[in-house]
């Protein structure tokens, strides 16, 4: 019968054991080292700044002021003007010298460490621009704008109407974007002039984000519900027409944008309308026909198409001023008087939204406005009296699949909760546009 020596066995197990505490001890320091060099490259990261290592530089920050040039900045560091012409020279194919740097904009001059102190690299990086300008100033010059981070951040927003939408936005540092986006949406749906508290909305959103922490606006409005005097108006992202791109369709696929804007000028207000019978105290109160609507807004305001079409017409006469005609089709055409300045020529076309021009004062006028003339079959008639089309809506089978696509978006804006408030009246008729109240944040992603 063979025996066991259990001294033998007891030694071969504190070997065992030995071995283990060796590789245990030995992994435990592996994962030290491998967090310490984790942590020495977080830290390395964080020590560099437009590329360049913070470790062999000093940074001087400042910004552009009225009357400074890049040429002045270089000479006050003891740059010749021999030296300032090569760099210019050198860098003049890819930077603008006389455009590019703003005044109130920031930039960065980078001088080395050694014992000469001289700068190597000049940054101008507008807090919200998606490039920055890097120019190496010294040995091989160079100069170029590199891109800069960009990630997207998908976020959920609903609100009660109670306020100002716009100075809430502010108020909440959600993206004053969104405001106009909304605007943009429901624009031949909403009057966003004459809203109704108790009025609310919710929206799906996209918002760009420069550098991991700047907000730099709204990338896109996915979808959207407006309840307008308690009626749902849905509105969610879509491309039917490639020649449009992506517009906003309701839950069944219908269009919500129509054949015709409502006004040539946002955020304008009507201080005249059409009117056959109109009598003037300065023509002792003769009957002057007024065949326009005008529209009162800033000079220089942007002055849009109010739907595709062709310039017919480009002139200008001393009642009329600068003005500009477009026929949309065989029946209707629209004409727009009293501008400032004209961005398109004849025979060009253009589409609904595009800026043709800006507010003026030309021809007789009183004051800074456009006046918006409608003309069907040849006649001027009163838009806002009409019976005007709508786009022609999908085919059936698209609409089918349409609806299927934005099941899931719609369910998600279903789910995202209204902000109760205290208490509202829902005939109280707001002048401004309606308010969000909260935000929600979403996965991140990169549509």
């Amino acid at each position: 019968m063979t025996k066991i020596d259990f001294s033998m066995v007891r030694s071969i197990g504190g070997v065992f054991f030995f071995t283990a505490l060796v590789g245990t001890l030995a992994l435990s320091c592996k994962q030290v080292q491998t967090t310490k060099n984790q942590e020495d490259a977080d830290a390395k990261v964080s020590n560099v700044k437009f590329g360049l290592d913070l470790e062999h530089y000093q940074v001087i920050e400042n910004e552009f002021r009225w009357g400074d040039s890049f040429s002045d900045l270089m000479a006050k560091h003891d740059f010749s003007h021999a030296e300032i012409h090569q760099i210019v020279s050198n860098t003049k194919d890819s930077i603008d010298y006389s455009r590019d740097f703003k005044v109130g904009n920031p930039f960065s001059i980078f001088i080395s460490n050694d014992s000469l102190q001289r700068p190597e690299y000049f940054v101008y990086h507008p807090p919200k621009a998606t490039s920055y300008t890097l120019i190496k100033l010294q040995d091989s010059v160079y100069g170029e704008k590199i891109p800069r981070k960009i990630t997207y951040v998908e976020r959920e927003s609903s609100g009660i109407i109670e306020s100002s939408l716009d100075q809430t936005i502010l108020d909440a540092e959600i993206p004053y974007g969104l405001s106009n986006s909304l605007e943009s949406i429901y624009a031949w749906t909403i009057d966003f002039f004459h809203l109704h508290k108790g009025d609310r909305f919710k929206v799906m959103y996209v918002e760009e984000i420069l550098d991991d922490s700047i907000s730099i606006g709204i990338k896109e409005v996915k979808a959207a519900l407006f309840e307008h005097r308690g009626r749902p108006l849905y509105a969610f992202r879509h491309t039917a027409d490639p020649r449009f791109g992506p517009e906003y369709f309701d839950e069944e696929g219908n269009n919500l944008r129509r054949q015709f804007l409502t006004a040539p000028v946002a955020r304008s207000r009507i201080t005249s309308r059409y009117n056959l019978k109109r009598r003037i105290a300065l023509y002792n109160y003769q009957v002057r026909p007024h065949k326009g609507t005008d529209f009162a807004a800033p000079l220089g305001s942007p002055i849009m198409s109010t739907a595709n079409g062709t310039v017919e017409r480009v002139g200008y006469t001393s009642a009329n001023g600068k003005y500009v005609k477009i026929r949309h089709n065989s029946i209707y055409s629209t004409q727009y008087l009293h501008m400032d300045r004209i961005d398109v020529k004849k025979g060009q076309f253009v589409k609904q939204g595009q800026t043709i021009g800006t507010v003026g004062m030309t021809g007789y006028t009183s004051g800074p406005h456009v006046c918006y003339r409608f003309w069907k079959k040849g006649v001027q008639v009163d838009p806002f009296k009409e019976d005007l089309p709508s786009i022609d809506p999908m085919e059936e089978t698209e609409r089918l699949a349409y609806v299927e696509k934005i099941t899931s978006a719609k369910s998600q804006l279903d789910l995202i909760h209204f902000q109760s408030i205290e208490s509202h009246t829902d005939d109280t008729e707001l002048v401004q546009k309606s308010d969000i109240n909260k935000t929600h944040d979403s996965s991140q992603s990169s549509p």
